[in-house]
């Protein structure tokens, strides 16, 4: 026998066999190699130069700016003016419904993304500024007729011409909501003099609560989710008032431990008392040592109530018994009550916790292994979150009282890696100068043309403090994937959320007026698609709202070049130190209605 070339070959085995044929594959791969090579370097050569440019340290000023192709986005069709892609009704069926988990954040995948530019519905208009936003907003930016119908006899909202007005009515303040937070604030003093400053409504209707609260100087974030109320959110951002969509059910709310002052709940229908009384759990998480909870509605005043419950009143009292025992061996005492109102308080020090220690106590304490403030897709625990004993400053009765607690420096600031008292003044001076720039840059800030803004990627809340005597509010994010500077936001008295900016934000499209950056693509921009975050950033931002996006001049090209393709109109300026590394991209989002429109 014979090779191919004419040589006498020894008898073959196994072995000899494989050393041509393994040659023969290392060539064929090598080969192919080549030819893919050859393909794809016509096809990507910018993509394959940009990816160089970002791993050779795009802040070098040697490194030309990032330069990608111009790209025109269609529009999305009608039916997704109200897209919330991760809360998104029509994947409700591909999710359980054991503790409502259907409701909470269930993202698309990648592959699914849409790549197109939310329309506004028929008739859309820029809102009416605040404050008379509070009272009225135009009928066809929430064009929702169910929920006026189904809750304008509790005074919710009154449809009247081509406007809904918000008498402040709700379904256990029914004189209004003026006069309930009259009683409440009788019975809570600390409401009045500063010391209660942030607060979260879980269940918040149209927000009419966090709405009045805000001429008494108390910050809240509305909380409810997408739901058959339909855009109880929406409505509360048209108004002006801080919300988020979400929901307690299975996951941690996206707060930091000990971060508000005080949670109301007014017949948000949270059965409290089931599952191990484990949404109680989450309050208890989420609310300062000497924190406040309130709650009105079942089975609160159920002698006087039951009746008009579908109940009885031995339910209602058994209820009743249950709650102040669960909410007992949490360490909460009854702090007061009158009415239609009870008032709980978290205990301020952590003596009454060594009850928990106990093996037959319930719920039991935590162990360490979660970290209190882990609460990006973090599942609830059926056990007590038990505050740090090292937190003494941040307790209720220790804490500076608002306004003087913005600009002292934070207890929980020792705990970010490189925090202390000289960065968090350094920060707060720097903030300053840079809101003064802005407002330079942007007159629209700080004028009763912006209202709702968002700090995208804050890191001690600067930005808002630097703005807070403005006729606005602040939602400070906290990137999921940086240090945790959340708490020291709240310490400061102010608002805000974890998320992560590869996926969508929990609100409704067209419910912020300014969203502002401060190198979020340089931090994020090798985890996050820069295509998809200015997407969702256009989802989000009102028409003829402004995205401000201070950035390294790396990436300013780039953006604007996609945020041409949205059609938003954009100018670059200098930062107030005039360095060339650095810039803001000042853009604004255009009004237009879809091709298909029926106007």
């Amino acid at each position: 026998m014979k090779h191919k070339d004419g040589k006498p070959v020894s008898h073959p085995d196994k072995n000899s066999r494989a050393v041509p044929m393994a040659i023969m594959f290392f060539v064929l791969c090598g080969f192919s190699f080549y030819l893919g090579g050859i393909f794809c370097s016509e096809k990507d050569k910018i993509e394959a130069k940009d990816v160089a440019k970002v791993v050779s340290s795009p802040k070098e000023s040697s490194i030309a700016p990032l330069q990608i192709k111009s790209t025109a986005f269609p529009e999305c069709s009608s039916d997704y003016q109200d897209y919330t892609p991760c809360t998104d009704p029509k994947r409700w069926k591909k999710y359980g419904n054991h503790r409502l988990t259907f409701m909470e954040r269930h993202c698309p995948p990648v592959f699914e993304r849409k790549e197109c530019l939310i329309p506004p519905p028929d008739g859309y208009k820029p809102p009416i500024k605040w404050p008379k936003s509070r009272d009225q907003c135009w009928y066809r930016n929430v064009p929702y007729d169910w929920i006026n119908k189904q809750k304008s006899n509790q005074n919710w909202l009154r449809k009247e011409g081509d406007k809904f007005l918000f008498p402040g009515g709700g379904t256990m303040f029914p004189r209004g909501v003026g006069a309930y937070v009259d009683l409440m604030q009788d019975l809570i003093p600390e409401m009045k003099d500063g010391t209660i400053r942030t607060a979260i409504d879980t269940g918040c209707g149209v927000a009419s609560w966090g709405g009045d609260l805000l001429d008494r100087g108390i910050l809240t974030v509305s909380l409810a989710p997408r739901d058959n109320h339909e855009a109880q959110v929406q409505f509360a951002l048209e108004r002006g008032i801080p919300a988020i969509l979400g929901i307690i059910s299975t996951q941690r709310l996206p707060f930091p431990s000990n971060a508000f002052d005080m949670a109301h709940c007014s017949r948000c229908l949270i059965p409290w008392t089931e599952f191990g009384g484990i949404y109680l759990l989450e309050v208890h998480r989420i609310l300062r040592p000497g924190g406040f909870w309130v709650l009105s509605g079942p089975p609160v005043n159920y002698e006087n109530r039951w009746r008009g419950w579908n109940t009885t009143v031995e339910e209602q009292k058994s209820d009743y018994e249950k709650l102040q025992e669960l909410l007992t061996s949490m360490c909460f005492k009854l702090y007061d009550k009158k009415d239609d109102i009870a008032v709980w308080q978290k205990a301020s020090d952590n003596s009454c916790y060594s009850k928990l220690a106990n093996t037959d106590a319930y719920p039991p304490k935590c162990d360490d292994s979660l970290e209190p403030d882990s609460a990006w897709y973090t599942p609830i625990r059926p056990c007590v979150v038990v505050p740090s004993p090292k937190i003494k400053k941040s307790v209720m009765e220790s804490i500076p009282k608002w306004p003087e607690r913005l600009h002292a420096t934070p207890e929980r600031i020792s705990d970010i890696p490189g925090g202390s008292a000289s960065a968090f003044k350094h920060d707060d001076s720097k903030w300053k100068i840079r809101a003064k720039h802005y407002k330079k840059l942007l007159p629209a800030l700080g004028s009763d043309k912006m209202r709702n803004i968002m700090d995208m990627n804050t890191v001690y809340g600067g930005f808002a403090a630097a703005v807070i005597d403005d006729p606005l509010w602040v939602m400070n994010v906290v990137s999921s994937y940086a240090a945790n500077t959340l708490p020291v936001v709240f310490d400061r008295g102010l608002i805000g959320t974890f998320h992560d900016w590869c996926e969508a934000f929990s609100t409704y499209p067209r419910t912020y007026d300014l969203l502002h950056l401060d190198g979020l693509f340089t931090a994020e921009s090798h985890r996050c698609e820069m295509k998809y975050v200015l997407l969702e950033m256009d989802r989000i931002l009102r028409p003829t709202g402004y995205a401000m996006i201070r950035e390294s001049s790396y990436f300013v090209d780039a953006i604007s070049t996609i945020a041409k393709g949205m059609r938003w109109s954009c100018r670059k300026e200098d930062t107030e130190y005039g360095v060339e590394k650095e810039k803001i991209l000042i853009c604004q989002k255009k009004l237009w209605y879809s091709s298909k429109s029926s106007r």
